[in-house]
């Protein structure tokens, strides 16, 4: 008989990048920050719930352009945390594999201990930098990479420029999805230069966001999903985004591109 698995305490904890921290909500969730910053919500009964918008917004584009649950898809996490990403798709796609990447080995061990996350095959948690790993995969082996990896509140610059999105583009297979979180304060400058590099890179690109972080009326997220097959246009997306509890706008190509002011970034500068 197994043993049953022991419920998690809130707290801090010392991790090998410095302290996470879990807390319970009135539902009976916890949510997880790592370094003072919101990381991840896991409800251990509902792995069908995300609690992010942002999550909830790159689920909506991975389901619209793969309709079919029993898809063997292979998707590869960028940034782990309490794997609440991973965790949903693998329920959603009985038959898909996941790998999470994590640069803190103590955050992932921690992660597996608090919660009855999936095993091996359907997800293995990855201790390393997420360059590196991509960098060493068989190329066209992976059909959705997601990146969600922060440092603090900020993207690791080494994971937002154009050599690294070609590196994320070479282990995709054909029509593969790249999927980015993008977070920015209200003057937008980073997520315009991080549109502009995917779009440099990829043949097609769209953005979902809250309406209001599009004209820099707050700082959050803008999720970025690039594709070398088609983004064609979907009422049925559109609708899911806007009947969402937190609704978002879906920006098609050319506004995206065009929204993708700000410089290339390179490894260079």
């Amino acid at each position: 008989m197994a043993t049953p698995r022991p419920e998690p305490s809130a707290g801090s904890f010392p991790i090998s990048t410095g302290t996470a921290e879990l807390a319970a909500d009135r539902e009976g969730g916890w949510l997880l920050s790592v370094n003072g910053v919101q990381s991840s919500h896991i409800a251990p009964d509902r792995p069908d719930l995300l609690d992010f918008e942002y999550m909830r917004q790159a689920v909506a584009a991975i389901e619209d352009q793969h309709p079919d649950r029993a898809a063997p898809l292979r998707v590869l996490h960028l940034g782990a945390a309490a794997c609440a990403l991973p965790r949903y798709l693998a329920n959603a796609y009985p038959a898909s594999r996941h790998v999470a990447v994590e640069i803190d080995a103590e955050l992932a061990r921690l992660a597996r201990e608090w919660f009855d996350l999936p095993r091996a095959p359907r997800l293995r948690i990855r201790v390393g930098d997420a360059r590196a790993v991509v960098e060493a995969l068989t190329p066209e082996t992976r059909d959705v990479v997601i990146r969600d990896a922060f440092a603090e509140s900020l993207t690791p610059a080494h994971l937002m420029t154009a050599e690294f999105t070609e590196s994320v583009r070479r282990v995709l297979a054909p029509g593969g999805l790249y999927i980015a979180n993008c977070g920015d304060r209200r003057d937008l400058k980073s997520v315009r230069s991080e549109v502009a590099t995917v779009a440099s890179v990829f043949a097609n690109i769209e953005l979902i966001a809250d309406p209001s972080m599009f004209k820099g009326r707050r700082s959050g997220n803008i999720v970025v999903v690039a594709s070398d097959g088609p983004l064609p246009d979907s009422a049925d997306l559109e609708r899911r985004l806007r009947s969402d509890p937190e609704p978002a706008r879906l920006m098609g190509d050319a506004a995206a591109r065009a929204f993708g002011s700000g410089p290339i970034l390179s490894d260079a500068n």
